[in-house]
């Protein structure tokens, strides 16, 4: 079987489809770019379906090297048949192919080596053929001075046989199916460690049982975690009498002497060899699907908050609130420059608040602010009620900003590099006023990881939660399109086709040659030849340069079809852009070529109708309840603002202005049935909530949510 029929068979894609989209990866092209300027080639496949083939590619690569590396291994033991070797090649599924590599795999001498060495799997192949009716006299035969006695050898050549049934695929199969079906998970806590207090996150599963396919991945995950950190003990259980029973039918044949023996062979098989390792493997098949569930959600919380309403450009005072060490205060310009900084001490113990609001109104005055932004964290809401109650000389608007994660930043080599000479305190401070004008220049300099939209993400596949989240931060960039002369290299990285290096190499020579006039001159840059010049000219914009176009997503190569659609109606291409009426005019099958199909033409069109329009929404400003300070405030029946700060498959959880963030199960979401929280909610969403519960031991809210 191909990589295209094989692709082709799991996403139930035509092979053409997956053939175009493999033919443009392996030239080098990038997913944004295949999915937006070659949706003829592709069949107009969106992002998700070329992403799936991509990691499909990989999977099967990967595979491909396994294969190798098994027949290599078999031909240095010099076991290697043709017969076997076309079983490998034809295998795949990468399960599969472990159980046809088992019996030839190197491992640790085992009970049935020992056995062979002295001579017993004569003995062995006797019992299994079932014939003789003097077991015990053959055994006899094989007593020697390694093998003590009849019993012995038998013993031995039991071991053997359960080595034989372990490594038979018929009999791992059938284990693996009764595991992967209808094994339960059980769960007890570790002596003496219920009274922990940080064993109390996972009370629900001190005794806990439930059917491990049915069971959801975050409650996985919880039962997973809690067994790593040893506050519980996990384990699998089945009807072990029906599997042996199984077994035994299927091996048994004859009701003689050896009928015994090779039942307990096949009981030491199964209690020694064969529950462990397909209790094993099961708990890691549903651990990955668990972990892919988990890493679904946390890139679509991520994706959200990636794409977060900026504020824009605008000059903004950030303050990273703060009680005994005071408030870190920075002024930005409009691109985000750091103007000031300084500190301000409004909250006890110092209580200097007519200072802090006269230093503030004159930042305010003199650095010409126009937005006040104050991260969420700690003396957050003391400091939002301290600003608002300034009286500023023009009205200010005060917005809210999520900080998760500015810390972080504040102590890499990225803010170490953007301000060696400033303490990470300032740098935090930046960090939020810069997210509040544009989340996604800001975002992209943190990893992913840290931002704590997700669940378990420490838990999880570290590789593939790393290349999803590379993913989704790679298609919002270049879905939102990036301003080549004021982004960061940080942000250019991940625009289609540049990456690290050639960022660097545009910001370098954006410093030496000032800002590109047009789309054209990228070319001048070093080492940025014609493919990367394909792959990334349609996701980088330049405001008032030289061409119209060049503010669009329309790609460079389109152009000629632009100005041909203008002159067929006797206009510039400055006059025809923005023009809705003109462009509804336009008859798009007079444009078709070979090379510009429909999809594309309707793609121009609507990108014409509004060029350059950030498809984000404008920030809002928000303000919690006055009356909550911490949990105690917190009142069942109670009604207050929020904000979504994270969605799991169970719910969202929601800041309503204190530490604890409440939940919203999934079941408190909606009047009728839901699927899916995400369905409901977004990231950053400002809600209306009420208090079902208040834990205030266990610290837990919760909270259901008001249509």
């Amino acid at each position: 079987m191909t990589i295209v029929q094989l692709i082709s068979e799991k996403t139930q894609l035509p092979q053409k489809q997956v053939d175009s989209v493999l033919t443009l990866l392996n030239d080098g092209a990038t997913v944004p770019f295949i999915s937006r300027y070659r949706k003829e080639a592709t069949g107009n496949l969106d992002e998700v379906a070329v992403y799936d083939i991509q990691k499909l590619q990989k999977q099967f690569d990967d595979l491909q090297k396994r294969q190798k590396t098994i027949i290599k291994a078999l031909e240095e033991q010099g076991v290697l048949t043709d017969e076997l070797e076309a079983k490998i090649l034809q295998t795949y599924d990468a399960t599969a192919l472990e159980d046809l590599y088992l019996p030839y795999k190197k491992k640790r001498k085992t009970k049935a080596d020992v056995a062979r060495q002295k001579g017993l799997e004569p003995l062995a192949k006797i019992i299994m053929a079932q014939r003789t009716n003097d077991l015990y006299g053959q055994a006899e035969n094989f007593v020697n001075k390694d093998v003590e006695s009849p019993e012995a050898a038998l013993e031995g050549a039991r071991h053997i046989i359960a080595e034989w049934v372990n490594e038979n695929l018929w009999v791992r199969n059938v284990v693996r199916r009764a595991y992967k079906r209808s094994a339960a998970i059980k769960t007890k806590v570790v002596k003496d460690k219920d009274t922990d207090d940080k064993a109390q996150t996972y009370r629900d599963y001190f005794d806990w049982e439930e059917p491990l396919a049915r069971t959801p991945s975050h409650r996985l995950l919880a039962m997973l975690r809690a067994e790593k950190e040893g506050f519980i003990r996990a384990k699998l259980e089945v009807d072990t009498d029906f599997l042996l029973d199984k077994l035994e039918n299927r091996f048994i044949k004859n009701h003689n002497e050896t009928a015994e023996q090779i039942a307990l062979a096949i009981n030491d098989a199964y209690i020694r060899l064969l529950a462990p390792s397909i209790a094993t493997e099961t708990i890691n098949f549903y651990k990955e699907k668990a972990d892919i569930t988990a890493i679904a959600v946390f890139s679509k919380n991520l994706r959200q908050l990636l794409l977060t309403p900026p504020l824009g450009e605008k000059q903004v005072l950030a303050i990273d609130p703060g009680f005994r060490t005071g408030c870190k205060v920075v002024c930005l310009d409009k691109q985000g420059n750091l103007l000031h900084h300084g500190a301000i001490f409004p909250h006890p113990p110092q209580n200097n608040s007519v200072e802090a609001a006269a230093q503030l109104k004159f930042w305010v005055e003199k650095y010409k602010i126009e937005a006040i932004g104050i991260g969420d964290g700690t003396a957050y809401r003391e400091t939002m009620q301290f600003v608002k109650q300034i009286d500023f000389v023009k009205e200010l608007p005060v917005f809210t900003v999520n900080e998760a994660g500015a810390s972080i930043y504040s102590a890499s080599e990225v803010a170490r590099e953007e301000f060696p000479d400033k303490d990470v305190t300032v740098r935090g401070a930046v960090s939020i006023g810069r997210r509040l004008q544009d989340p996604l220049a800001e975002l992209v300099k943190i990893d992913p990881k840290s931002i704590g939209v997700g669940q378990y993400q420490h838990d999880v596949n570290q590789t593939l939660l790393k290349q999803e989240l590379d993913n989704v931060v790679e298609s919002a960039v270049n879905l939102v399109g990036v301003n080549v002369n004021t982004a960061s290299r940080y942000l250019l990285r991940y625009v289609s086709g540049v990456g690290d290096k050639l960022a660097k190499n545009i910001v370098d020579y954006r410093s030496e040659h000032g800002a590109f006039q047009n789309r054209n001159e990228l070319k001048k840059v070093k080492a940025l030849g014609p493919k990367a010049f394909e792959q990334s000219a349609g996701f980088l914009r330049i405001k008032n340069g030289d061409n119209p176009l060049d503010d669009s997503a329309v790609h460079p190569e389109s152009y000629p079809v632009v100005e041909r659609m203008a002159k067929s109606l006797g206009v510039s291409v400055k006059n025809l852009i923005g023009n809705k009426q003109l462009l509804q005019n336009i008859d798009l099958q007079k444009f078709v070529s070979d090379k510009t199909g429909l999809p594309t033409l309707r793609d121009i069109v609507k990108e014409l109708e509004k060029p350059g329009l950030d498809i984000r929404q404008k920030a809002r400003v928000f303000s919690f309840s006055p009356d909550l300070k911490t949990i105690d405030d917190v009142k069942e029946g109670a009604v207050y603002p929020g904000i979504v700060n994270n969605i799991t498959n169970f719910g969202c959880f929601v800041n309503i202005g204190i530490k604890e963030s409440g939940l919203v199960h999934i079941s408190n979401m909606s009047d009728s049935f839901v699927s899916n929280p995400a369905d409901i909610v977004q990231l950053n969403q400002q809600v209306q909530v009420k208090v079902i519960s208040v834990d205030i031991g266990r610290k837990r809210i919760g909270l259901s949510l008001m249509s």
